[in-house]
């Protein structure tokens, strides 16, 4: 764990190698078919909730901008669906410009319980240091957008009725009974997200990654079989399977739960679908949320299906000894020098 802002800005090169499942288990190749796969993913979207509407337009909107040491930032908002607008924060290198443009990284924050924060957290403006990702990416030449999920900071009861983990159940709950769920909801609203990174000229639009720690990593292999654009993607510290979640009961959060999913996979068939384009997972050997021996597994799962979609060397994953739900500066070395392989 960085033990202050500055050090985890501060976290230097570690020379990494990052493991590499070059070989699949038999068990899985009837699995990773192309005909099979193609199924999965239509069994994955009905249990979803079915296709995503057509995008509405975006109506962007810039309402406040403040420059920072190295970097400017931008208070935005864009719509979802129509009357669903995301509050979010884009973090600008200073010298990017639609003459200049940059790879950009959008961050999905973490859950925590603490449904006051989202954006600001990544954004550097409040929360854990640890989890100032956006600073440290902005710093390194990176166009940074930070969104809202739904249920936090900003997206929190507009009536003001429910509050916390009540909105979030209401919620969640909402969305079943319309027969879709949350991921749903989170896959629709990260979809936007990239609409609004490519619609920028400040942008490289064949250069967009995505980060997310806890929930924000769940976020991120929600999103990446459903959004072609993301070129390479990184979770940190979530890959809880259902078989973990029901020998260890554990409560997740909500978008971890899509309804009959298991009669077909579980959450690592979900990341596999991600498939060639490039993934890493980080995840921490005493982190309880991700029980080890059953995300081991997961990991595996997930190299097979790269390795049958002959792209074995995009997947790549750290599980780091003694550590638990953390960012680590190792986590983070891996995670810079990923994306600076795919990015830049």
């Amino acid at each position: 764990m960085f033990a202050s802002r500055r050090d985890f800005l501060r976290c230097g090169t570690i020379s990494t190698g990052a493991a590499v499942l070059s070989s699949a288990s038999q068990s899985y190749a009837n699995v990773t078919e192309p005909h099979v796969v193609t199924d999965l993913r239509q069994q994955l979207l009905a249990c979803l909730g079915g296709p995503w509407p057509e995008p509405c337009e975006l109506r962007p909107e810039t309402y406040k901008v403040e420059q920072f040491d190295g970097y400017t930032l931008q208070w935005v908002r864009y719509d979802a669906e129509p009357e669903d607008r995301i509050p979010a924060i884009v973090m600008i290198p200073d010298g990017i410009s639609a003459q200049s443009p940059a790879p950009a990284i959008a961050i999905w924050h973490q859950h925590a319980g603490h449904w006051h924060l989202g954006k600001s957290e990544p954004a550097g403006l409040a929360g854990d240091a640890m989890h100032f990702t956006g600073v440290a990416l902005v710093k390194r030449g990176y166009v940074v957008l930070c969104p809202d999920a739904l249920c936090f900071e900003d997206r929190q009861d507009p009536a003001g009725r429910l509050r916390k983990g009540d909105y979030e159940r209401h919620e969640f709950l909402r969305y079943v009974v319309q027969g879709r769920c949350m991921a749903w909801k989170n896959i629709l609203d990260m979809r936007r997200a990239i609409d609004y990174l490519v619609s920028r000229d400040d942008v490289r639009q064949d250069r967009i990654g995505c980060y997310g720690h806890s929930m924000g990593s769940t976020h991120t292999w929600l999103v990446g079989p459903w959004e072609p654009r993301i070129r390479c993607m990184v979770g940190n510290c979530c890959l809880p399977t259902y078989e973990a979640m029901h020998r260890h009961k554990l409560l997740h959060c909500f978008p971890n739960f899509v309804p009959g999913w298991q009669r077909f996979g579980d959450t690592p068939d979900m990341a596999g679908m991600i498939a060639p384009r490039a993934l890493h997972l980080n995840l921490g050997e005493l982190d309880k949320g991700s029980p080890i021996e059953e995300a081991r597994a997961g990991l595996a799962k997930i190299a097979a299906a790269y390795q049958a979609a002959g792209a074995a060397a995009q997947f790549s994953y750290f599980v780091e000894a003694n550590v638990g739900h953390v960012l680590s500066p190792a986590m983070w070395q891996k995670t810079h020098e990923f994306f600076a392989q795919h990015l830049t």
